[in-house]
């Protein structure tokens, strides 16, 4: 909406204009930050409403697969889930409010997180008002990997004519690898994967919520970097056009996942939900597609992986020899069973994630 303001009254623009932010005429950090701090406005007055909706209609039911992780979480039955609604909802309403809607990127983002949205809601919709556990994983899995095809192709129509466009960078060393064809495969295992581990992650008050604000937080300055060629060239990461407006929506991202944190830290008073989860795991995915960095996903989201990794490993060891790895995964469940408190065990992966976020951006300036 702002920027169709601004282009329709162009001469004035012009006249205030006196130097551009990366490829865009139309102040792109102030948007960011209006985007921000808008969302977070909006996801703390939509709180309150959505809670007390949420609370008549969709609450949690603890009921897990361990019988002693069921008795910790005890106190946490009934409370309200599926908070992502309002999440998601204040990233849309801010895209819609500052970004740039004709951006090919910004199109593509807004789809990423309404249709993982979907998905999530569904999934937590049937778990909530019947007596499935949800999707099953393979139904699950299909829509995901169908919305990340359809994702990944229109990334590569944009990117294919583009330096380094379809390269896989590794940090660091600069070394460089072609994709081509398989980028679309690649990306649904970026975005799958992203998506996944952030709902794992998901799992005790505040964690995956503190973790993605520093994730996201990472990703808004590369992609900002990345739609800047000046910028880009600096860093030594490829300047992509059109990608600075996708600074937009993670801004938008954060603001809304703080303004969630209100509510969200312990004692939680809402849950998001894959509601909340898919989305925003695949909106960090799509970022680091876009501008060609997804090994830095690997370490700004660096939380993220270990919980995921931290269930791959508990399930192929335990088939493979009848023994656990950790007392229960993921990993944040391993240090409750271990007697530490959630509000300890919460802060320290916010911790983490800040150092691996700060890692991830310094290592743009550290090459061999």
């Amino acid at each position: 909406m702002i920027i169709w303001l601004l282009k329709t009254f162009s001469p004035l623009l012009e006249q205030l204009e006196v130097v551009s932010t990366g490829d865009s005429r139309v102040f792109l950090t102030a948007r960011i930050a209006l985007a921000s701090i808008s969302s977070f406005l909006i996801a703390i007055l939509l709180g309150p409403i959505a809670i007390r909706w949420l609370e008549k209609r969709f609450r949690e039911r603890v009921d897990s697969a361990s019988a002693r992780l069921n008795e910790i979480h005890a106190s946490k039955n009934a409370t309200p889930t599926m908070g992502g609604i309002f999440i998601v909802g204040s990233i849309l309403i801010s895209a819609l409010l500052w970004a740039d809607l004709s951006n090919r990127y910004v199109q593509l983002g807004i789809f990423t997180a309404t249709g993982f949205a979907l998905l999530g809601a569904y999934d937590d919709w049937i778990k909530l008002s019947t007596n499935r556990n949800g999707l099953t994983p393979r139904q699950k899995l299909v829509v995901q990997i169908v919305l990340a095809c359809l994702i990944g192709t229109g990334i590569w129509f944009s990117n294919s004519s583009l330096t380094s466009g379809l390269d896989l960078i590794m940090p660091v060393t600069r070394i460089t690898c072609y994709l081509g064809m398989f980028f679309v495969p690649w990306s649904v295992l970026v975005l799958v994967g992203s998506s996944n581990a952030v709902n794992l992650t998901d799992g005790l008050d505040g964690l995956a919520s503190g973790c993605m604000v520093f994730a996201g937080s990472a990703f808004a300055g590369l992609t900002y970097l990345a739609g800047h060629k000046v910028m880009a060239e600096y860093v030594q990461v490829p300047y992509i056009p059109g990608a600075g407006e996708m600074s937009i929506i993670l801004g938008a991202a954060v603001g809304a996942v703080l303004g969630f944190l209100w509510f969200n830290c312990y004692p939680a008073q809402v849950f998001m939900g894959d509601t909340g989860s898919l989305p925003l795991g695949a909106l960090l995915g799509f970022a680091a597609l876009v501008i060609r960095q997804e090994a830095l996903l690997v370490i700004a989201g660096g939380v993220f992986v270990a919980e995921t990794l931290s269930v791959i490993m508990q399930v192929f060891w335990f088939r493979r020899t009848g023994n656990r790895i950790l007392a229960c995964s993921p990993l944040h469940n391993h240090y409750l069973f271990k007697g530490q408190h959630e509000m300890k065990i919460v802060v320290r992966f916010w911790i983490c994630s800040a150092l691996l976020a700060i890692i991830a951006i310094a290592s743009l300036k550290i090459a061999t």
